[in-house]
Parts: structure tokens; C-alpha cells; sequence
């Protein structure tokens, strides 16, 4: 005769590691599918005050962040494309939840850093960025797009410096190498080891919109952080998102 033994009852903190260790992409990309436009804010000033977690998505013009946006919530069109990069000067942000119930906001970031912009914009846009990221209360996570090709910008280490203090007081940060498709196996391996060095502590992950690379690990990483006390919604029945964004382009 077996005799069954009941497990050790798991501490709270314990049992949330391990629901949230298996949440279902299915979940995460079907969250992400129910971004819609919110506003868009020509400063700060004009953002409205929200107690939801809000994600900022943030990187150099061109580095892929529409992209990487459109692809993550399978919209063609959700975040702009510029055919002259660096020249959106807002900041939009996007709601997500299911049910008309907005859980968590997606914030999209002006590109930074391209040479074709004003010198005088690119300086108050850094400013405004920097503001943002220091101040906005609600901010729980920052997703840096990198192209695995250049690496790290100078703008982007000014970047790693201004959010430091809060990532150390508990401020998730994952860095998003963008265009993965373009390196070979072992360049992409030695660009992630790199990176995770580079990353201060935050998150690294390897991403290719067209080869679908890293999605549903983004998109799982990207709900847990917006869901720290709701681990048991991740259920494996939940719709597969109904469509698509392997042809979305910066």
C-alpha cells in the first residue's frame, strides 16, 4: 500500500515564484492583443495620473521598438513607425486588459539619439525621457530595445545610469536585443552573454519579429511583471490571440 504524504504547505512569496514560473504565453500574447491607444503627451505635464503598472518601452530610433511593439500585441499598426526616425516627439500610452478592465499601461518612448533630428530637440527630449522615468510614480518596468549589431549607444549607458537607482530599489528592467535574425547562432549567443553583463542585473532577451525569436518569452515576462498578485489568471485555456504581426515592420 502507498501511503501519500501532503506536500510542506509553500509560503505566499514561494507559491507566487512558482505560478508565476508557469504562465502560459497563450495568456501573455492574448493580454497583449487588448492594447488600445490611450493618449499621447507632448510632455509630462500631460500625462494622466494612473495607478495601474505602467511598462515604458524605450531605445535608440530604428532600433526596432515599433516593431518589437506591434509584434508583441499582434497590431500591424499599434505603435508608428516614423519613415524619418526620431522625428515622433510623444509619448503615447496604450491600456491592456481583457474585459474593457485596463490592468496595466504599455508606454511607448520617442526614439532617441538620430542624427537627422535638431540638436536642441534632441536634448529636450532626453530631458523629458529622463523626467519620465525618474518621477512617473507608477512605472514598474522599462524594456530597452538594443540592435545586438551596435550594441550599447552612449545615450543608452545615459540611460542605464538615470533609471539605476530605481531598478536597485526594485524597478524591473529587461534589455530586448531587437533584429536577432541578423546574427549567426554564435554571434547571438556571444551578444546575449555580453549584454547580461552590461545589463546590471535586469533582464536580457534575444528577439526577431520575422523568425517569431523571444516572443512569448518577452510577452511572459512582460505579464508577470504587470501581475505580481494575480498568478492563478494564467490558465493554459485562455483563446490564442486571433491574429498575427510576423510582417510587421519599423
Amino acid at each position: 500500500m502507498t501511503i501519500q504524504t501532503s506536500p510542506s504547505p509553500a509560503t505566499p512569496a514561494t507559491a507566487l515564484a512558482q505560478a508565476t514560473q508557469t504562465v502560459s504565453p497563450v495568456v501573455a500574447l492574448g493580454w497583449l492583443h487588448t492594447a488600445k491607444f490611450l493618449t499621447t503627451a507632448p510632455q509630462l505635464h500631460f500625462l494622466p495620473p494612473l495607478e495601474v503598472p505602467e511598462i515604458a518601452f524605450v531605445g535608440r530610433s530604428n532600433a526596432g521598438k515599433s516593431t518589437c511593439i506591434n509584434t508583441l500585441t499582434q497590431q500591424k499598426q499599434l505603435a508608428f513607425a516614423s519613415k524619418k526616425p526620431g522625428r515622433t516627439q510623444h509619448i503615447n500610452l496604450f491600456s491592456l486588459g481583457k474585459q474593457g478592465v485596463t490592468d496595466a499601461i504599455l508606454t511607448d518612448l520617442p526614439g532617441y539619439g538620430y542624427a537627422a533630428v535638431p540638436k536642441a530637440d534632441k536634448i529636450r527630449w532626453q530631458q523629458v525621457m529622463a523626467n519620465y522615468l525618474v518621477t512617473r510614480e507608477n512605472l514598474k518596468a522599462i524594456v530597452l530595445m538594443c540592435d545586438p549589431r551596435h550594441g550599447l549607444t552612449e545615450l543608452d549607458e545615459v540611460l542605464l545610469d538615470v533609471v539605476r537607482p530605481r531598478v536597485e530599489e526594485g524597478l524591473k528592467f529587461l534589455v530586448v536585443l531587437t533584429k536577432a535574425d541578423k546574427l549567426t547562432r554564435a554571434e547571438q549567443t556571444k551578444a546575449l552573454s555580453i549584454m547580461k553583463l552590461q545589463a546590471g542585473g535586469g533582464e536580457v532577451r534575444l528577439f526577431s519579429a520575422p523568425k517569431r525569436q523571444g516572443i512569448e518569452e518577452v510577452a511572459t515576462l512582460l505579464w508577470q511583471w504587470a501581475h505580481p498578485d494575480l498568478p492563478s489568471a494564467a490558465t493554459a485555456t485562455d483563446p490564442v490571440p486571433p491574429e498575427s504581426a510576423e510582417d510587421a515592420t519599423e
